[in-house]
């Protein structure tokens, strides 16, 4: 613990310089930024993607240069490079299985074509299987089969459940299970819950404490359910399509899990550009892996494509500081990849870390433009998660956006996908998410379009999330961003006028940041919704 805090306090003393750059504005890359393209449309020169010829091959060391070279087409080609992978892997590229190897073969590729040098890394890992079964006893008995009608919830208890009552829990309100019901209640019941609202381990914990012995989650869209409590329960849960919810509520069940574990080892992928200077290493990074339940395209070949793109684009540019590119595996196992990476490292090998970026989902077809709330203005985060430097990071993406008069929002920044583990060491994180399960309001579709009341993504963890699951909006407005956040925070320091450490406090600064323009009386900074549900992995997703 001693040793973590003294990183923390160096951390915050060396990310001083990429604080103090946290716009560029001062030094005139803000103002030179040009506007963005209408997907679909091309930037001049003719080159592939709608990028500039060459692009690979030239320093791309202002944000001018770089924003005309990552283009959504580019994003798209890697896309359809990843469903490729599924279709020809079972249609998944989940962690251990074929898919993902291929997936990480293809990043390889990739980025060695493009000069960089790959480090591919094993870990190991406990996975969990749940050996057990689900039948209705009465009134229409029926078995139900493991991985098609049902999945036992990523953080269930054991139980075994013989001859239970079905008991549903305010069915069609929106909210089911997420206020407390009376303790008593729901004693020696299945407690029958419908997915929405509130997390699926807030589901679980209130129908335990009102006295159920067991919870089904019901998907509110076709397909199964893989629900993430985000915890241990104490309790058997698991997840039902509709269909098979629909016919439940009053129904006697046999419910029957159990949880194994076993050895498993999967791969994490880095690589660096080197920097004018070896420390405050930027870290960009997101998921490679998908779900069993589909191919991933949203989550998180979104995040996994845009990365490599950028890292593409900068291939022959040398900043300040070096970036370090990460796609992790087995994220949706519990942000496992990443846990594992930062546990690798030495204290020496931390202290040059200066700022971790997370990227993961900036394609929902129903998008929000979520930020990270990292200055904790909007959310309470967790103890050591917000700095001025995090701050810093928070208000670089609020900068861009702003500057275009592109809407945006807070999400809360409380360790539900790969950026936990580096806050967790002291270091300054931040990053975008444009959406899961949860819904959009009223005032979202106002500001982004889309329709309001159904989920940002509703093929999140699904089979359909796939190559047609991705707003091509949301790709153009957030590869940008990344590349823009990328670029700045690695040029920190290495000129003049790049203002102060902090939040908004140095020169330069005249940009529109928080409650910068949001089109539609889109929110700017905490506008509506106050920043959907933040991405569940890890932490008990937003249900």
């Amino acid at each position: 613990m001693d040793a973590l805090e003294d990183h923390r306090r160096r951390s915050r003393s060396r990310w001083t310089a990429v604080g103090a750059a946290v716009l560029l504005a001062g030094s005139g890359l803000l103002a030179a930024t040009p506007a963005l393209a209408a997907p679909g449309g091309g930037g001049p020169g003719g080159g592939p993607g709608g990028a500039p010829a060459g692009c690979e091959r030239r320093v791309n060391a202002s944000v001018e240069k770089l924003l005309r070279c990552v283009t959504p087409e580019g994003v798209t080609e890697h896309l359809q490079a990843l469903q490729d992978v599924a279709d020809a892997n079972g249609g998944n590229r989940a962690s251990t299985t074929p898919g993902y190897t291929a997936s990480i073969d293809y990043v390889q590729d990739t980025l060695e074509a493009s000069g960089y040098e790959v480090s591919v890394t094993d870990f190991s890992y406990d996975e969990v299987s749940y050996p057990g079964g689900f039948a209705q006893v009465s009134p229409t008995p029926t078995t139900y089969e493991q991985g098609v009608d049902y999945l036992p919830a990523d953080g269930t208890g054991e139980g075994d459940l013989q001859g239970v009552t079905v008991t549903a829990v305010a069915p069609g309100t929106g909210a089911s299970g997420c206020t407390g019901t009376a303790i008593g209640v729901l004693t020696g019941t299945v407690a029958l819950i419908e997915r929405g609202t509130c997390s699926f381990g807030e589901k679980v914990t209130n129908a335990a404490a009102a006295g159920a012995v067991g919870v089904i989650l019901v998907n509110n869209v076709e397909g199964p359910l893989n629900a993430t409590l985000g915890g241990p329960a104490t309790i058997p849960a698991v997840g039902v399509p509709t269909t098979v919810g629909a016919g439940l509520a009053g129904a006697v069940v046999d419910l029957s899990v159990a949880v194994e574990t076993t050895t498993q080892t999967t791969q994490n992928l880095t690589a660096e550009l080197p920097g004018r200077v070896s420390d405050g290493v930027v870290v960009v990074g997101g998921h490679l892996d998908s779900v069993p339940e589909g191919p991933g395209i949203n989550d998180n070949g979104s995040g996994s494509a845009t990365i490599l793109e950028v890292a593409q684009n900068l291939a022959n540019t040398r900043l300040q500081h070096p970036v370090r590119f990460a796609f992790w595996g087995a994220e949706e196992l519990g942000l496992l990849g990443s846990q594992a990476y930062v546990d690798s490292l030495s204290e020496e090998e931390l202290a040059r870390i200066g700022s971790y970026l997370n990227f993961d989902m900036l394609g929902s077809p129903n998008y929000a433009n979520f930020v990270y709330d990292s200055d904790g203005s909007s959310f309470p985060a967790p103890e050591g998660y917000v700095s001025p430097e995090s701050a810093a990071i928070e208000q670089t993406f609020e900068d861009f956006y702003g500057s275009r008069g592109i809407a945006f929002e807070d999400t809360e920044f409380d360790g539900r996908s790969d950026y936990q583990a580096f806050a967790d060491a002291g270091i300054p994180s931040g990053g975008l998410f444009s959406g899961a399960e949860g819904l959009k309001t009223d005032a979202q579709a106002a500001a982004y379009g889309g329709v309001a009341g159904q989920p940002y993504d509703a093929c999140y963890h699904q089979a359909c999330d796939d190559i047609d699951n991705v707003s091509a909006v949301a790709l153009d407005q957030n590869s940008d961003a990344v590349a823009y956040a990328v670029l700045t925070i690695a040029q920190a320091g290495s000129g003049p006028g790049q203002g102060g450490p902090g939040h908004g406090g140095g020169p330069g600064q005249g940009g529109p940041g928080h409650g910068g323009p949001g089109g539609g009386g889109g929110p700017g900074h905490g506008g509506p919704g106050h920043g959907g549900p933040g991405h569940g992995h890890g932490g008990g997703p937003a249900a």
